[in-house]
């Protein structure tokens, strides 16, 4: 069951920042928290109103009850946390930016509550990891159990190896602060969502998503390759467009900050000076 109204916006960390007509919601995704977007944020905020929050798994929560492993085994669950968080700020209807995991929460959320999201803006998004024979998602099965077992028997060491790779490595400075953040999940919470999200396909989803989609995606991202990019702009049944930064890795919002605010400012309809 979700928590209801303010309460669910305390256990999440929401704020509301800045001022204006549009209304903006930023979603970090895997091992991230609201900390992510402190490169964009300020920006956002001279010309929005942006709710920005902890996802229950988060190592930023203060209550570790939040996570319930078998509540949050589908997307749903926090697409539901998800609405609820909007209903209960009176924050709707908002253009929706979704990171990694995020963007297809958002996905789920609007076709639950289309009448909740303008737009979705989904950064690095995936509805399936694995490949199959007429999909390529990134990783084989082998690849994925791997990452089962690594996280299982060192969740430390596998986290700062995978920033390391997923974090363009040019800049060290958003490697090592995104590693705190990322350790700073619990080791059991990490493994239990990273079979959420790793085992998980949405690819039928796309089709039932009718709100306005931008795609957003780096040149080289080793967790969302272009073939899924290309995958989701033909099945997303709404209006849809792709915008690529030139930037490696998964994080723009870290590591090409100022592309990432071009590209927002574009699709939002104001030109933002950074």
């Amino acid at each position: 069951m979700v928590i209801a109204g303010k309460s669910l916006s305390t256990a999440m960390n929401a704020r509301i920042i800045g001022s204006g007509d549009e209304a903006i919601i930023l979603a970090h995704g895997y091992g991230g928290n609201q900390s992510v977007w402190d490169k964009v944020l300020p920006y956002l905020a001279q010309h929005c109103r942006v709710l920005v929050f902890d996802w229950a798994f988060s190592g930023a929560v203060k209550d570790t009850n939040l996570y319930d492993a078998e509540k949050y085994s589908k997307y749903e669950a926090f697409a539901d946390d998800l609405t609820a968080l909007v209903d209960g700020m009176n924050f709707g209807p908002s253009v929706f930016v979704g990171h990694s995991m995020s963007g297809l929460i958002g996905c789920l959320a609007s076709i639950k509550r289309p009448e909740l999201f303008k737009k979705l803006i989904l950064i690095g998004a995936s509805p399936r990891y694995i490949n199959s024979e007429d999909y390529e998602g990134g990783f084989n099965t082998s690849d994925v159990e791997q990452i089962f077992s690594s996280i299982e028997s060192n969740y430390y060491q596998w986290a700062s190896n995978f920033v390391s790779i997923a974090v363009d490595a040019k800049d060290p400075e958003s490697v090592e602060k995104f590693k705190k953040c990322f350790k700073s999940m619990r080791p059991e919470v990490a493994l239990s969502l990273a079979k959420t999200i790793f085992l998980s396909d949405y690819r039928d989803t796309l089709e039932e998503v009718v709100t306005p989609c931008t795609i957003i995606q780096t040149t080289n991202d080793i967790v969302a390759p272009k073939s899924v990019v290309e995958y989701m702009q033909k099945r997303i049944k709404g209006e849809s467009m792709v915008e690529c930064i030139d930037a490696v890795g998964h994080f723009p919002q870290l590591t090409a900050h100022i592309q990432l605010l071009e590209v927002l400012g574009k699709v939002l309809g104001f030109q933002i000076s950074v």
